[in-house]
């Protein structure tokens, strides 16, 4: 399971614009940065990769959203909503 830590925005500040993710593996304590495609990647490979959001109370899963012709993009979603959760982390 991954942390996303922060966000690297282009073009508009929606979460489609999201261009790459910083990151902490919360098992091994690695750190990184990834693309969103390959984040998005990483998540479709296995159910048992996953990526969280966190604060100092919980945390919210990470999903893909596949918008009809265009690209995936990563969004928060808790509670069966879909959240702002990623928007509010600082930029890379």
């Amino acid at each position: 399971m991954i942390q996303i830590t922060a966000i690297r925005l282009q073009g508009s500040s929606d979460h489609e614009h999201i261009v790459s993710v910083k990151w902490r593996n919360l098992q091994t304590g690695v750190t990184g940065e990834s693309t969103r495609q390959a984040v998005v990647s990483w998540l479709d490979e296995s159910n048992a990769n996953q990526a969280v959001v966190a604060n100092a109370a919980s945390w919210v899963y990470v999903r893909v959203v596949r918008p009809e012709g265009r690209p995936a993009y990563l969004r928060t979603h808790a509670d069966g909503k879909w959240s702002d959760n990623l928007l509010a982390l600082p930029p890379v």
